[in-house]
């Protein structure tokens, strides 16, 4: 009998990744770099300034 589970067989590393951050207080919305369809993006939610920031988030896979 085969089990099948939803997480990875291995844990995904988190790596350094370039993400654009709302300005915004009341905001927490961000967006990694590679994702974003203008150099200098406004929030999406907010319509706020957006910063490029650096975090560590799990690793995508291409």
């Amino acid at each position: 009998m085969a089990f099948f589970s939803k997480q990875p067989s291995e844990p995904i590393p988190d790596v350094e990744t370039k993400v654009w951050a709302c300005t915004s207080d009341g905001c927490t919305c961000w967006m990694r770099v590679d994702y974003s369809l203008q150099k200098e993006p406004q929030c999406p939610i907010c319509k706020s300034d957006m910063n490029e920031e650096i975090r560590m988030l799990p690793e995508l896979k291409s």
